[in-house]
């Protein structure tokens, strides 16, 4: 097999269409927001990229039926008020740095047959500790998207993230300022203990505000109160309640 392998169904007709990028990362914010703005827009599928650079393995599903793991591309075309969007998800990542470098690359190659001349990376800032109401954090490959960003209420602070970004969020950034392609990361600020969709509503009300596409965010809503309630239980869990001093003197 070739170490990836792409298979088109349909060729699209696109004019300067944006790519994004939601692929799995820290708390799934990227995927989340990807996923929740292509059922939103009903963008359709036309490609499926295959890749050695994955895990061996296949997904099954409720009725016993296989799939190899993949990455997709799905696109939405312009409705006179967002651009022509391709929008790329996925079961994983590249397993090592070779097949994140080389993934990254065959994105970018289909990337300019279509005509991509700005990328948006969606992904998961990890802060270790729950967070109530995300930030986002921001990177881009120009001193003019930074600043343009910033009057979207993204946020570039010094030294954050301070390791910089890994996989393909960050790839594509490096490498599609080779190929001479704008871009931008917007990171949801997340625990990255769980899959996190307040993180990517975060992230997504951003972008949604910057393609200017109108999404309801209801099911991000009730999946992040689903996560606050289980959370909220792993702590009381974890923190056994004191007795009230009035008890004190029955005890012992």
């Amino acid at each position: 097999m070739e170490k990836i392998k792409t298979i088109i169904h349909e060729e699209p007709v696109l004019k300067g269409p944006i790519l994004i990028e939601g692929l799995p990362g820290v708390g799934n914010v990227g995927k989340l927001a990807a996923e929740h703005l292509l059922d939103q827009l009903k963008a359709k599928k036309f490609a499926d990229i295959y890749s050695a650079y994955f895990p061996p393995q296949v997904i099954v599903d409720e009725d016993g039926v296989t799939k190899l793991v993949n990455n997709e591309l799905y696109y939405s075309q312009a409705d006179g008020k967002h651009p022509d969007l391709i929008i790329l998800i996925g079961d994983y990542q590249g397993l090592t740095p070779e097949g994140q470098y080389d993934l990254s690359d065959h994105v970018l190659q289909l990337c300019q047959k279509y005509g991509v001349d700005t990328i948006f990376t969606l992904g998961g800032y990890g802060v270790g500790k729950m967070v109530e109401q995300p930030r986002v954090l921001g990177a881009a490959t120009t001193k003019e998207l930074v600043d343009d960003m910033k009057t979207k209420g993204v946020i570039f602070s010094k030294g954050e993230p301070g390791s910089g970004i890994v996989g393909a969020s960050g790839l594509l950034l490096g490498l599609g300022k080779v190929y001479g392609i704008k871009a931008v990361c917007l990171m949801g600020e997340t625990s990255g203990y769980f899959v996190d969709p307040k993180g990517a509503e975060a992230v997504l009300r951003i972008l949604a505000a910057i393609l200017n596409v109108e999404i309801d965010f209801s099911e991000l809503v009730s999946k992040a109160e689903q996560i606050d309630l289980i959370t909220s239980k792993l702590k009381e869990i974890e923190s056994p309640v004191e007795p009230r001093k009035e008890d004190l003197g029955y005890i012992g």
